[in-house]
């Protein structure tokens, strides 16, 4: 289970404001990749705090409500599918997190982040691979994501029916790429996702 061990090693160090983000939504073929960014109180205990992906949806949103009420300071961000498309998943998903980490109310010193890679900060950050399972500042950030974008898919499902988002989320079930074959890409569909049509993701 996740814990403040991380982020006291650091506060240990002298660092006064530390940040976990993490992102959800990196596999879908459509919609935003969102970020969120969560500065946990110290000595901060939120009972069933986990991994968002290893949580139900009921419980995910249960969690929302504390966490952000109990936070120090949090921000959600996203990038767009057309930011995913342009410098491809990965910058844009450390493009959502920079911008979420940088909307805080309260200035991190330092970045905790969910996986391998820290691209563009401007303070300090360490990588943490598994970290929604290790830092409890980055599983609430992971949280915070996965609740944001699960709440755009059901917003994103009204507008486009036909593609029955608010079932698979995005994600490339075989439901999903038959929809975008029959019916096309939409405005939310990452183009550089979109392989499978052939010619470069346009039908």
């Amino acid at each position: 289970m996740p814990n403040l061990e991380y982020e006291e090693r650091l506060y240990a160090e002298g660092y006064t404001a530390v940040c976990g983000t993490d992102e959800a939504g990196r596999g879908p073929l459509c919609g935003p990749v969102v970020a969120a960014a969560v500065i946990l109180p110290r000595g901060c205990e939120i009972e069933g705090l986990n991994d968002s992906k290893k949580l139900s949806e009921k419980k995910r949103e249960a969690l929302f409500s504390v966490i952000t009420e109990r936070a120090v300071a949090y921000a959600i961000a996203s990038a767009s599918p057309a930011e995913i498309d342009e410098m491809n998943i990965l910058n844009a998903s450390m493009l959502a997190m920079r911008r979420a980490v940088e909307a805080l109310a309260v200035r991190a010193d330092f970045v905790l982040i969910d996986g391998n890679c820290s691209r563009g900060f401007d303070i300090p950050t360490a990588t943490l691979v598994g970290g929604d399972a290790k830092s409890s500042s980055i599983a609430a950030a992971s949280i915070l994501a996965k609740v944001t974008r699960d709440r755009i898919c059901i917003e994103d499902d009204a507008k486009y029916p036909e593609y029955n988002i608010k079932k698979h989320k995005g994600y490339p079930t075989r439901e999903h790429m038959d929809a975008v074959r029959k019916y096309g890409p939409s405005e939310i569909h990452r183009r550089s996702f979109l392989k499978f049509l052939g010619n470069d993701g346009n039908t």
